[in-house]
């Protein structure tokens, strides 16, 4: 899922993307290079940010969705907690509504979600996003994270949600500090395990940044950004949201080719010769 972000204050890319045109031919570069979902947003949830008028994030992203729909037939996600830009985005052709607040932002998400018929991915965010890194604190992180995603999954369920419809979030970075999202990673199998495709977003993010502190621009993470983009995907996420497509693709491409080399030579006993300049 490669991000486009329509917004002058992302922490990743803020402002980057300053006209509709230039979203458009971004998010069309972004399926040059392997993307199979957009991911088109309008409000900045890094931690810190303010709130977005309703009127303004829709004329940010449906401009947008709109280009892009013109010339691509993918599938586009709306990332936004608003009920009514949601409704705006899947009017002009957005598929999937990814939520950071898991449909609890307004007394009517769940029942629009239900009404729109969309893909939905729900979100785990402890607190907002001005205050949700002020000391989060769990007893046990990843079972907290899994058994509150699997009620918000029930409740959409209980809305009118499609089962096949729904997708899980851990929400790194969104309430947590960098052990907890190393924990999410290293047992995403525990959300996975609910039956829900899970969609896993680590881009960038400042995790990267307490294990290499001279990363500190978000640029500077891409290293990282892969490692944890594999890691994932060997835990089962279905849905890897990123910034940076084409590495991740072959960073991707590279692991199967290996794990399918491994295969083969189980199978068929080691090669008789080696190549080393292959």
């Amino acid at each position: 899922m490669g991000i486009v972000n329509v917004t002058p204050d992302s922490f990743s890319d803020g402002g980057h993307l300053a006209s509709v045109e230039a979203a458009v031919a971004h998010g069309l570069r972004l399926v040059e290079q392997g993307a199979d979902f957009l991911d088109i947003g309008g409000e900045s949830t890094r931690p810190g940010a303010d709130p977005v008028d309703l009127d303004e994030e829709i004329a940010r992203v449906v401009p947008v969705i709109e280009g892009l729909r013109a010339c691509w037939p993918g599938p586009i996600s709306i990332d936004t907690m608003k009920p009514a830009v949601a409704r705006a985005a899947v009017a002009v052709g957005a598929t999937m509504w990814n939520d950071v607040t898991a449909l609890g932002f307004a007394p009517d998400s769940l029942a629009v979600a239900a009404e729109l018929g969309c893909d939905v991915v729900l979100m785990h965010m402890k607190g907002e996003p001005r205050t949700m890194q002020a000391d989060p604190h769990y007893d046990d992180v990843v079972a907290e994270v899994a058994d509150w995603l699997a009620a918000r999954a029930d409740m959409a369920m209980a809305a009118g949600v499609a089962r096949e419809r729904i997708w899980l979030d851990p929400g790194l970075g969104f309430g947590k500090t960098a052990a907890h999202n190393l924990a999410l990673t290293a047992q995403l199998g525990r959300l996975t395990a609910a039956g829900f495709p899970v969609l896993y977003g680590a881009s960038r993010k400042r995790t990267i940044q307490s294990i290499d502190p001279t990363a500190t621009d978000p640029a500077d993470r891409l290293g990282g950004s892969l490692a944890l983009a594999l890691e994932a995907a060997g835990r089962g996420a279905s849905i890897l949201r990123v910034h940076d497509v084409r590495e991740t693709v072959q960073a991707l491409a590279v692991q199967a080719a290996v794990a399918t080399a491994a295969r083969q030579t189980c199978s068929s006993g080691p090669s008789a010769a080696w190549d080393k300049d292959a």
